[in-house]
């Protein structure tokens, strides 16, 4: 890729190599926006979770990776989860603007989600989303060691690309797994001007959790995110948090042969939630740069906790709603 060519100190080379190597597979494979804190944020890339809430969420995210890498990589997003008041369907909409190096891309959809009764106490959610990538690439940004590379003379490359994904999330009171694929129209998005590898590939997202009610004030949840891109490395991460007295969260995770990171959140008010996390790499990038930080906001429009509910029957045959352990 021609920005791999950019002139660099010989203590950079070897990270600009692997940030040229995600721009490729940004580009063609459509990898996501990686996330330290997807436990709170799965309705980005699983639109199946957006009818599960209790009520309608708007979260925005913001994510500086690598500090004191230029060009690294920066990520914001601002998403909306709706459910609907037949406690079956639900809306979702996402703006994602992840950036890296010279290539920013955008990426826009509208989810809808479908859920079923599974079991008594389990439900299955079905999700697609639909949308676009803005793609623009400026050449503009860096001194090139080869000027008169073709390529350089168009300065900038803007393109767009449709985008259909979709998922499924099953989950109860205290667990919930699911899988997504954020698009489908792979072969749609392969470009020989920008990249020439990874074509044709479509992205697997695997998650799950499980919350352990330790007592009234405190709850354990072990979690993780897995996504596959075949021809990228697997991508693993596994966390665990704990919720104490419904306000504080505190945890840890792992991202195999990457990182490990510290998590904290604070619910502000009901309907406030602000998090933060902090990645240090466990691999060679971690002599180049300070670490990478991770904020969260999120809102809760309604009353109540902004915890899911479920209505159930008594012996009496009445309705009530009753408080579940969960927190995702």
């Amino acid at each position: 890729m021609v920005y791999s060519t950019l002139k660099m100190g010989d203590r950079n080379i070897l990270v600009f190599c692997i940030l040229s190597l995600m721009v490729t597979f940004t580009v063609v494979g459509q990898k996501e926006p990686q996330y330290t804190q997807y436990m709170y944020n799965i309705g980005s890339f699983n639109p199946a979770y957006v009818g599960t809430v209790e009520k309608a969420e708007i979260a925005g995210l913001y994510r500086a990776q690598w500090i004191d890498i230029e060009g690294a990589p920066r990520t914001m997003r601002f998403g909306v989860n709706i459910p609907m008041a037949n406690e079956k369907t639900g809306l979702g909409f996402n703006v994602i603007n992840d950036q890296l190096g010279p290539s920013t891309q955008t990426f826009v959809d509208i989810a809808y989600s479908y859920q079923v009764q599974f079991s008594d106490d389990t439900k299955l959610s079905f999700g697609l989303d639909a949308g676009g990538s803005f793609l623009n690439v400026d050449f503009s940004k860096g001194d090139f060691e080869n000027p008169n590379e073709p390529l350089l003379n168009e300065s900038t490359i803007n393109n767009f690309y449709p985008t259909i994904g979709a998922g499924a999330f099953l989950y109860n009171e205290n667990w919930y797994t699911g899988i997504s694929v954020p698009n489908f129209l792979t072969s749609g998005i392969y470009n020989e001007e920008v990249a020439t590898v990874v074509d044709d590939k479509i992205q697997f997202n695997f998650i799950g959790g499980y919350v352990f009610d330790f007592s009234e004030g405190l709850k354990f949840k072990p979690a993780f995110l897995v996504n596959y891109l075949k021809g990228a490395p697997v991508n693993i991460n596994v966390s665990t948090n704990f919720l104490i007295s419904d306000v504080f969260t505190v945890g840890a995770s792992y991202r195999v042969d990457n990182a490990i990171s510290g998590l904290a959140g604070f619910q502000v008010s009901s309907g406030t939630f602000i998090g933060y996390s902090y990645d240090y790499n466990t691999n060679g990038l971690g002599e180049y740069n300070s670490g990478s930080h991770e904020v969260i906001l999120k809102f809760y429009l309604g009353k109540g906790d902004g915890n899911k509910k479920d209505r159930n029957k008594n012996a009496k045959g009445k309705t009530k709603q009753i408080d579940t352990p969960r927190f995702f």
